[in-house]
């Protein structure tokens, strides 16, 4: 049970807001746990190798009776946990709550990864109804009084409980989290909490359809190839896969889910450009059935309303309070600290690029669609790199099987074997069992790489099974990413920031397969925003050591290694345009933390007015440098749990950066680093103060000194 599992619910819904916020009539409700029974593919726990999903199984209409009879399980269960007799003890409340849910959790965790990765119609609809019921579930736990009053029992004596570590953790975490979500409140506060909770869980949902069909709606479409001039031979193959999928003549180019788009990069027609920059810039914002604005003002008024509720000055503050940064104005005196250094070597970058255009005569100024474009043939000028070139050598299987998992192997010792008999949602998945050190079974990771209408943009990992030595189950992991999905019979060639993606939700992965806890509350990444993200980013940065690189940078065609002297060229690239892209993240970190410290007094926004001033009043708002993400398809804040949390990967940063300038004094990559990170931070999950966590294994503080070096900002 965690306070983030509504927020982590990955729903959608489709309609006007004010049926969105409908109660579903209950008669349905009961229909549907009503057809839960052994015929069911959730009804046990999987007889797969760890406890795998049997997607040749499961159909649609299998979720919604598993979930209303999961939710009924499962408070059946929390209501003879509140309502023993017995005087609270340790292992009759807590315990008992951690073992409870189980089938819930079950069908949770493989309905969130679907709708997420490979939603359908079908789906939808059982997300529209279930979004509101499950923030009524989380509710009807943490605002249990009973069950409240036997935590705060056992918290108010827990000296002298003589707990161990890791269990006076998963109290005192437990007492913090049902207070935060409200179960000190008065029975009218409660009601209306409850009304905001579940209107909150319908709208994010909501937001998270719309940008889907938005953003494929909004896909650039041209039957004319000349508009398409510049883009590489297997860009264009794939532009007319995705037509023929579409059932399009000529060519598409879906859109990513940032506000910048990778095919920028190589259009040399200017109007090309500029279309299709408008219409990833827009996507959300016309006027349509999609438009995700009135969503989003009434998400933040509805939330600031809440912390006002539960005795905070904004949402912002409510919600840092269980991370490492405590409260907004923490979180940004760390970003304002990175303003001044980021804002100006973007100006600068754009007085380059600018000079560019001049002496070609372009007889423009520079406008963020041209900044991909010319900023790729500056690198280009200055590091001598041809992205095509560069790419011959990061085919995705040779740097998955050479790069990801030999950096691994080579840190922490654990293997990796494909299965072929680990059925998967889509036929892009692949499995591998993962085989720890020592030889026996570690866990089960699943890889989804490539793009797809039905696919959320951008790049996550989750899990089907948490881990937990107290209900004895191991981690059955997953990565998702949005790569170009190359013809059939061609390679899959990454750019340098795919390959660095890789790198990052492997350290995700990593992070959950090594949890070593008892309690599945507090294993693996279930770690404030402000941390999960830092054994991900550390693991990026083996993507660039030598070792690593030369074992997986090989071209595709002959095996040839990549010339010491690209290598090199590719590496020193990795500092270029980092003014803009720690911009760009700055921008939308602070536009987060401005959403979401707004008082509850505070009239409904208009979005684009409160963006642009926003923006202003940081000193970021620079013409050629968009925030990373727009208010209107900001998915994180709105959807995804990152409201007030953005702030965490540039945070997270400082962390990784620091721990890697560890790793490089203490000889690099070997077995006995890795294995000491693995011991005392990547197997710990939420065991201990994170900061506490950090600084015993780092010996000190971080600082931003190292984050500033590898951007090649210092």
């Amino acid at each position: 049970m965690k306070r983030k599992m509504i927020l982590l619910f990955a729903g959608v819904l489709v309609g006007t807001i004010s049926a969105q916020t409908k109660a579903q009539p209950r008669k349905r409700t009961r229909s549907a746990a009503a057809r839960f029974g052994p015929s069911n593919p959730f009804y046990r726990a999987s007889a797969l190798p760890f406890q795998a999903p049997p997607f040749n199984s499961i159909k649609d209409s299998d979720y919604q009776p598993a979930l209303d009879a999961g939710m009924a399980r499962h408070l059946r269960e929390i209501r003879r946990i509140a309502n023993n007799p017995a005087p609270p003890t340790f292992d009759n409340t807590l315990v008992a709550m951690e073992k409870s849910g189980q089938l819930y959790n079950r069908v949770l965790n493989v309905f969130n990864a679907v709708t997420q990765a490979n939603t359908d119609s079908t789906l939808q609809k059982i997300q529209a109804y279930e979004a509101p019921r499950m923030a009524a579930h989380d509710d009807a736990i943490h605002l249990n009084a009973r069950l409240f009053h036997r935590i705060d029992v056992l918290y108010k004596k827990r000296t002298s409980l003589h707990l161990d570590p890791e269990s006076l953790r998963l109290l005192e975490y437990q007492h913090k989290e049902f207070l935060l979500a409200g179960a000190a409140l008065s029975p009218a506060k409660k009601a209306e909490l409850k009304k905001i909770n579940q209107e909150d869980a319908s709208l994010s949902n909501a937001f998270q359809q719309k940008l889907l069909a938005a953003a494929n709606d909004s896909a650039y479409v041209t039957s004319d190839p000349a508009m398409l001039a510049g883009l590489p031979a297997g860009k264009m193959a794939a532009a007319a896969l995705a037509a023929k999928e579409r059932h399009i003549q000529g060519w598409v180019l879906p859109l990513q889910n940032t506000t910048q788009q990778p095919d920028l990069t190589y259009l040399k027609d200017r109007a090309t450009r500029k279309a299709l920059f408008e219409k990833s810039w827009n996507r959300a914002e016309r006027g349509d059935k999609d438009d995700t604005r009135a969503i989003i003002a009434r998400l933040a008024q509805i939330r600031a309303r809440k912390a006002e509720l539960l005795g905070f000055p904004n949402y912002a503050a409510w919600t840092l309070q269980d991370q490492m940064a405590r409260t907004p104005q923490a979180a940004f005196d760390f970003l304002n600290a990175l303003v001044g250094p980021a804002t100006a070597k973007a100006r600068s970058e754009a007085h380059d690029l600018q000079t560019l255009i001049d002496q070609q005569h372009g007889g423009f100024t520079l406008q963020p669609w041209d900044w991909r474009y010319y900023a790729d043939q500056v690198r280009e000028q200055r590091f001598h790199l041809d992205e095509n070139q560069v790419k011959q050598y990061f085919e995705l299987n040779n740097v998955l099987r050479n790069g990801v998992f030999y950096a691994a192997h080579q840190l922490y010792g654990i293997t990796f074997k494909e299965r072929h008999d680990i059925p998967v949602y889509n036929p892009d998945v692949r499995v591998f069992e993962v085989y720890d050190s020592n030889g026996k079974p570690l866990a089960l990771w699943y890889g989804d790489y490539f793009q797809r209408s039905n696919k959320q943009g951008g790049a996550w990992m989750d899990v089907f099974v948490q881990p937990s030595t107290l209900l004895g189950t191991q981690p059955v992991v997953y990565n998702v990413c949005n790569f170009t999905k190359p013809a059939p019979g061609e390679p899959a060639l990454l750019s340098f920031d795919d390959v660095t993606t890789m790198f990052h939700e492997f350290g995700h992965a990593l992070h959950a397969m090594f949890s070593g806890t008892k309690y599945p509350t507090l294993a693996g990444t279930n770690v404030p925003r402000d941390f999960v993200e830092f054994p991900s980013q550390f693991n990026e940065h083996w993507a660039r050591y030598p070792e690593v690189f030369n074992h997986y940078a090989h071209n595709w065609k002959t095996g040839e290694p990549m010339p010491a002297d690209l290598a090199k060229r590719v590496k020193q690239a990795y500092k270029f345009n980092q003014g803009y892209k720690l911009t760009e993240l700055l921008a939308a970190a602070e536009l987060d933390l401005k959403w979401h410290t707004l008082p509850a007094s505070a009239p409904l926004q208009n979005p684009d007015t409160f963006e642009e001033q926003a923006l202003a009043s940081t000193h970021l708002q620079l013409r050629d440098v968009p925030p990373r993400y727009r208010s209107s398809y900001f998915l994180h804040i709105w959807s995804l749990g990152y409201a007030s949390g953005y702030y965490a990967y540039l945070w997270t940063e400082m962390l990784d950066d620091a721990a890697y300038q560890w790793f490089e004094d203490h000889g690099g990559l070997t077995r006995a680093n890795g294995d000491r990170f693995r011991r005392m931070v990547l197997s710990r999950g939420n065991t201990e103060p994170l900061q506490q966590m950090y600084d015993r294994w780092l010996g000190g503080k971080p600082t931003v000194q190292p984050m500033l070096k590898d951007r090649g900002l210092d």
